[in-house]
């Protein structure tokens, strides 16, 4: 079919593709054409893309007009967890690209953890751990989109509790090139500065609200005390997500 009657998916969680190997990619297909189909579903003006996005992106580099396609009958849900999955069955997506992977498919399909688990073959405390990195700060969310550090990083990190620790320590990690080992050791024996406010520490079962809360929004939540009153609070950083967690807290009224 036509290159030019297919739209992206709108559900790929990919955010990045290595240029390099899309140029690779595109003198193979030069050379022996599109060995794999891509497929696509029937939209109101035209297709919409349903997997392949890389070997579209290459035929184009490689100047085809058309492209071999299978044609499917398929939901937005069934898009959107279909896209996930061939990424993850090929691991060409980042840790945080995997993370908001998850979180919008647990917001579409309303899931749980387990209900995920289940669904993608991946064990519960690897889909928690996975979505533990929505709660880092933009800063060290960049760091790892550039692959200054790791999810495993990303993940130590988060012990700091405090965003401006996390960025402070980020950046030296990735100055010093520390080891998630040698970080893990660092963030063990570090000690704030004592200008550094300490907060009441929380009874257990509250933190034990809040990671749940966390996982579940895929945002940082805080639960707290204000002038005698308890405060549920959730963070945005966009206006994209602040509309996400509002969807999903008008879901469960």
């Amino acid at each position: 079919m036509p290159i030019a009657s297919i739209r992206k998916n709108p559900y790929q969680p990919r955010q990045t593709f290595d240029a390099e190997k899309l140029e690779d990619l595109s003198r193979s297909i030069e050379q022996h054409g599109v060995m794999q189909p891509i497929t696509v579903r029937l939209a109101t003006k035209g297709y919409t893309l349903v997997a392949g996005e890389r070997r579209l992106r290459a035929s184009k580099l490689a100047g085809l007009s058309h492209i071999p396609a299978i044609i499917t009958e398929m939901t937005d849900l069934e898009m959107m967890e279909l896209a996930i999955i061939e990424n993850l069955q090929r691991e060409d997506l980042s840790p945080l690209e995997e993370a908001e992977s998850y979180r919008d498919l647990m917001t579409a399909s309303d899931l749980t953890q387990d209900g995920l688990s289940h669904r993608l073959g991946k064990s519960r405390s690897y889909i928690a751990n996975t979505l533990r990195l929505l709660n880092l700060p933009s800063k060290v969310k960049v760091m790892i989109n550039n692959k200054e550090l790791t999810g495993a990083h990303g993940r130590t990190l988060l012990s700091l509790k405090e965003p401006h620790l996390m960025e402070m320590v980020a950046s030296k990690a990735q100055q010093e090139g520390m080891s998630v080992r040698a970080l893990e050791h660092y963030v063990k024996s570090f000690k704030p500065s004592k200008k550094i406010k300490r907060t009441k520490k929380k009874l257990k079962f509250i933190e034990g609200y809040e990671r749940d809360l966390k996982a579940r929004f895929g945002t940082k939540v805080e639960i707290k005390k204000i002038k005698q009153k308890g405060v549920i609070q959730l963070e945005f950083t966009s206006e994209e997500e602040f509309k996400r967690i509002l969807s999903m807290l008008q879901n469960h009224q």
